[in-house]
C-alpha cells in the first residue's frame, strides 16, 4: 500500500487509473478506524481496482465547541489495518493541502442540511460537503462507500452528486453494530464503562420502535413515544432529538409510508452519538432494518 500525502500526487494517481479505464474506489474517512470502517474497505475491495482510502479529521465540519482537538487518532494502526486488507492508496493529507492558506469556497446544499443534526450542529454539513466535495475532485473515483449510521450525511451527498452532475455513485453499507447493539463509532472510545452500558438504550429504543411495527403500528407519534420510553428508562441518556423522516425529503412523517428513517441523537455523558433504524415499505407490511 502506498501512502500519499499531497493532492497534487494524488491527483496524478487518479489520472493514471482513468487512463487506464480501471474502477476507481474511494471510502473517506476520519480515522480510528473500526470494524465498521473496515466493512466498507472490504465491500469497496470487491467492486473497486484501485482503492483509495483517505484519512483526514477535517476541521472544517467541527463546531468551535466540539471534539476536533481529541478525536482519536490512530494512523500508524489504521495503517497496519488498511494495508493488510488489500488497500492500495492511503490518501492523507495535512489540514493545509485540504486547506491553503486563503482558502474560502464552501458548499452547502439547502434544506438538507438545516435538520437534525444541522440543527444540533450548525456548520457541520457545510464541512462536510466542502471537504467530500475536494475529495471527489481530487481522487475522481467511480464509487464511494459510506455506512448507513450517517443516514442524513448520505442524503445530502447524493444531493450534492445529483445537483452538480458528479460521475461518482455512492454505495450506501449496513450498519455495523456490537453484539448488545451499539453501533459502532469512533467516539465509542470516549465511553467509560458505565457510559458504554448506557449507550446501549439507543439500540433498543429503536428495537421497540420495531416491535411496534410487527405488531401494527404505523402512527409515527406512537412510534416515537415506544422510543422516548426507553431513552427516558436510561438516566445516563441525554436525548438530542428523535425524529420519523421521509428518507428522500427528511421531512417529518405523521404514518409510515413507503421509505423512512428513525433517527435519534443523543449525549451519553459528554459523548454525542447517533443511531438509526431503515423502514421500508414492503407490500402491506413494513421491514425494519436496525
Amino acid at each position: 500500500m502506498e501512502t500519499i500525502h499531497t493532492v497534487a500526487w494524488m491527483q496524478q494517481v487518479a489520472a493514471e487509473a482513468q487512463r487506464q479505464e480501471r474502477i476507481l474506489g474511494l471510502v473517506p474517512t476520519m480515522g480510528a478506524l473500526h470494524e465498521g470502517h473496515l466493512s466498507l474497505v472490504r465491500e469497496a475491495r470487491k467492486r473497486c481496482a484501485p482503492l483509495v482510502v483517505s484519512i483526514f479529521v477535517n476541521p472544517a465540519q467541527f463546531g468551535p465547541a466540539e471534539d476536533f482537538k481529541k478525536y482519536p487518532r490512530t494512523f500508524e494502526a489504521d495503517r497496519v489495518a488498511l494495508d493488510a486488507l488489500g488497500v492500495d492508496y492511503l490518501f492523507a493529507p495535512a489540514p493545509e493541502e485540504m486547506y491553503p492558506p486563503g482558502f474560502r469556497t464552501y458548499v452547502h446544499v439547502e434544506g438538507l442540511s438545516e435538520r437534525l443534526e444541522g440543527r444540533s450542529r450548525p456548520g457541520h454539513f457545510r464541512g462536510v460537503t466542502t471537504v467530500v466535495l475536494k475529495l471527489f475532485e481530487i481522487v475522481k473515483p467511480r464509487f464511494t462507500f459510506f455506512g448507513r449510521k450517517d443516514a442524513q450525511q448520505v442524503r445530502i451527498l447524493q444531493q450534492m452528486i445529483g445537483d452538480l452532475n458528479l460521475s461518482t455513485e455512492i454505495v450506501v453499507c449496513p450498519i455495523v453494530r456490537e453484539p448488545d447493539g451499539l453501533a459502532l463509532s469512533s467516539r465509542n472510545a470516549y465511553l467509560n464503562p458505565e457510559e458504554r452500558r448506557a449507550a446501549t438504550a439507543l439500540y433498543r429504543s429503536l428495537d421497540a420502535v420495531r416491535r411496534e411495527i410487527a405488531r401494527g403500528g404505523r402512527d409515527a407519534a406512537r412510534l416515537l413515544v415506544e422510543l422516548r420510553k426507553v431513552l427516558d428508562a436510561e438516566p445516563g441518556i441525554a436525548p438530542d432529538y428523535a425524529e420519523i423522516v421521509d428518507a428522500g425529503t427528511f421531512e417529518p412523517v405523521l404514518t409510515l409510508r413507503k421509505t423512512c428513517y428513525v433517527l435519534l441523537a443523543a449525549r451519553v455523558g459528554g459523548t454525542r452519538l447517533i443511531d438509526n433504524a431503515l423502514i421500508e415499505q414492503e407490500g402491506e407490511t413494513f421491514r425494519v432494518t436496525l
